[in-house]
């Protein structure tokens, strides 16, 4: 029984990752629908773990499942993006202020580790395993203040936009910028300034939702060092 479910899982997980890639990628475009017989003949399985998978992902923003045509890619707006990173930059900026004097020595280390691990990553382009990571480090003072509803109304709205912050994850260089902004952040936390923290953990959100609404304007994608300097600019 155990072997049926650990192979179980790394099936759905292969699942999980053909999709999400095919997303990613362009080769599964927003309106397209998702063919089970197609997956299920791929992989040689029956639905039922093609339909739980489409589950998981429709909770993580790729997909919406529609009853008696099944499962299309999610069309993300513009006014969809602005939306969220606003959302998400005032959520996450009250749980750092929160987090800032609740975080002990200890936890403030820890992130130090997280962001050397995701500096290590971003110069790798290893995407994939950065975003894990990045979640990590959020994560932890999410939880560092201390308040339950807002850390289920923070892990409810990621998970839902979870392709728009890997995408915008992707872009040329925006890994190395997110590590030098938590840094700051990190900084900010070890000097208890509660002010400062929230401030930082705002703009970096609210930025990360610029450069990816740039792209979406149908510019053409911004090289490294633009992207750095982005992050002075109203984009």
């Amino acid at each position: 029984m155990k072997k049926f479910i650990e192979k179980h899982l790394t099936l759905r997980e292969k699942i999980l990752e053909t999709i999400r890639d095919a997303i990613m990628s362009g080769a599964l475009k927003p309106g397209e629908k998702v063919s089970e017989p197609e997956l299920a003949e791929r992989f040689g399985i029956s639905r039922t773990p093609i339909r739980e998978a489409f589950r998981q992902l429709e909770s993580e923003g790729y997909l919406t499942v529609i009853p008696r045509k099944g499962a299309v890619v999610v069309s993300f707006s513009q006014k969809d993006v602005e939306e969220f990173y606003a959302i998400k930059s005032i959520l996450e900026g009250y749980a750092a202020r929160r987090a800032c004097d609740n975080l002990t020595s200890k936890e403030i280390e820890k992130l130090q580790a997280v962001n050397e691990k995701l500096r290590l990553l971003s110069h790798n382009g290893d995407v994939k395993n950065f975003f894990k990571v990045h979640n990590d480090f959020h994560e932890l003072f999410i939880k560092a203040a201390d308040n339950e509803k807002l850390h289920e109304l923070i892990t409810h709205l990621v998970r839902k936009f979870q392709r728009l912050r890997l995408a915008s994850l992707s872009l040329p260089g925006r890994m190395l910028v997110s590590v030098e902004e938590h840094e700051k952040i990190i900084e900010a936390f070890r000097k208890r300034d509660p002010a400062l923290s929230e401030r930082l953990v705002r703009r970096n959100a609210e930025y990360g939702g610029k450069v990816l609404m740039h792209v979406g304007r149908g510019t053409p994608s911004l090289k490294p060092e633009e992207l750095s300097a982005a992050r002075h600019l109203d984009l």
